[in-house]
């Protein structure tokens, strides 16, 4: 594989195509897809050879691709993804790992990794990903790019892989504010729209960041506080979000070994670093650890809900680090991962909207904001990060 398509954002070889209205919300607008979304008449890798060796082309196109299309937007080809996308890094090594334009020392985040290079690279105004653990805030944040993940079942994930069911989502990125709104115009459900605020500063998450991120985004908080008022201090955690992590590991571990353990352990299939060892570790999960942190995510929920349903917005690092060097280790790319899912986990294990925003920069890569409302008021919180982006000076 020729080195430019080792760190391209695009599948490697012929482009999937497929056809667009010549009008529409969406004109003039270019967007990708990644490759765990069906595009009728070409193979879904899922990021993985095995998986395309004993799958057929699609039949039909995903229901999110082809909303766009219809919209008007030209389709450009689908992008990499993690294994699966069972990964927070966004390695691959089968197609490549995609460049992180905006620090090209560093992972570009996964598993919508080359969604998100494509966009910071300015190939594609928008591009669809995946969110499950942080597979589109993380590569938002990191590359320096506008990043959403919808409320849970707010978008159509017809047509794309599952990996665990109760967290998956179909979100997108943009290079712009107005861009990322506009698809969520075409891609959301009618209504949700509406004052929101006032703003509350989530401490543990925070506390959770280290001090350079952390005072990189101190402007970007003053922006939201320049709209939505003073920030209220809240704690959304009962427990320290090591916690929170391990009650959604454990709850992703069952489900993600239920939608794909029959097909790894019929075909043994190669995978990268890591992949496979996180499915061993699903496959040996205790039962009693998901049924407990199914019942404790149902109290988490109820708790957000209440501090969420009068149109509060939550507002915190999007990761706690910028993104990890792709020299690092494996241990080091272990502890990224924990350290950042305690922080993606608050809006996952509710099944909240999140918006990240690439509000600054720290230790010379990006670092995102990320606004986070109640499950059907994803179009407000567009609009909200529309504002603050105008407000900040950021490209809108």
């Amino acid at each position: 594989m020729a080195d430019e398509d080792r760190c391209s954002g695009f599948m490697p070889g012929e482009r999937a195509a497929l056809p667009h209205a010549p009008a529409g919300p969406l004109a003039g607008l270019t967007f990708a897809a990644k490759d765990l979304f069906d595009v009728a008449g070409h193979p879904t890798t899922y990021g993985n050879p095995d998986w395309a060796r004993t799958h057929p082309p699609a039949v039909a196109t995903a229901t999110a691709v082809l909303a766009l299309a219809e919209a008007g937007a030209r389709f450009l080809g689908k992008t990499k993804t993690v294994e699966l996308a069972f990964g927070l890094t966004g390695e691959n090594v089968w197609y490549g790992t995609p460049l992180n334009p905006a620090a090209p020392d560093r992972f570009p985040g996964g598993s919508s990794c080359g969604s998100a290079s494509v966009v910071a690279r300015g190939e594609a105004d928008i591009a669809l990903g995946s969110d499950t653990g942080g597979s589109v805030r993380i590569p938002a944040s990191y590359c320096g790019i506008y990043g959403i993940r919808p409320s849970w079942g707010a978008v159509s994930l017809v047509g794309a892989r599952e990996l665990a069911p109760s967290f998956d989502t179909a979100g997108w990125f943009a290079a712009r504010a107005s861009a990322l709104r506009r698809a969520g115009e075409v891609l959301l459900p009618e209504g949700g729209e509406g004052p929101l605020g006032p703003p509350l500063r989530v401490q543990e998450a925070w506390v959770n960041a280290q001090p350079a991120v952390a005072t990189a985004l101190k402007p970007a908080l003053e922006a939201v506080e320049s709209i939505l008022g003073p920030c209220v201090q809240v704690s959304t955690v009962p427990h320290a979000l090591p916690f929170l992590y391990e009650q959604f590991r454990c709850i992703q571990a069952e489900e993600a070994w239920a939608t794909l353990g029959a097909w790894i352990a019929h075909e043994s299939p190669r995978f990268g670093p890591g992949v496979g060892e996180r499915f061993a570790l699903a496959r040996d999960l205790e039962p009693g650890k998901a049924a407990a942190a199914r019942a404790f995510r149902q109290r988490f929920r109820r708790r957000l809900l209440g501090l969420l349903g009068g149109g509060a917005v939550m507002a915190y690092p999007t990761s706690p680090l910028v993104a990890p060097r792709l020299d690092s280790s494996p241990a080091e790319q272990l502890w990224v991962r924990e350290i950042t899912i305690g922080v993606t986990a608050i809006a996952g294990m509710a099944g909240l909207a999140e918006v990240s925003i690439p509000a600054g920069r720290a230790n010379g890569a990006p670092v995102g904001l990320s606004l986070v409302a109640a499950p059907g008021r994803d179009r407000a919180l567009l609009a909200l990060a529309e504002r603050v982006a105008e407000r900040m000076g950021l490209p809108v």
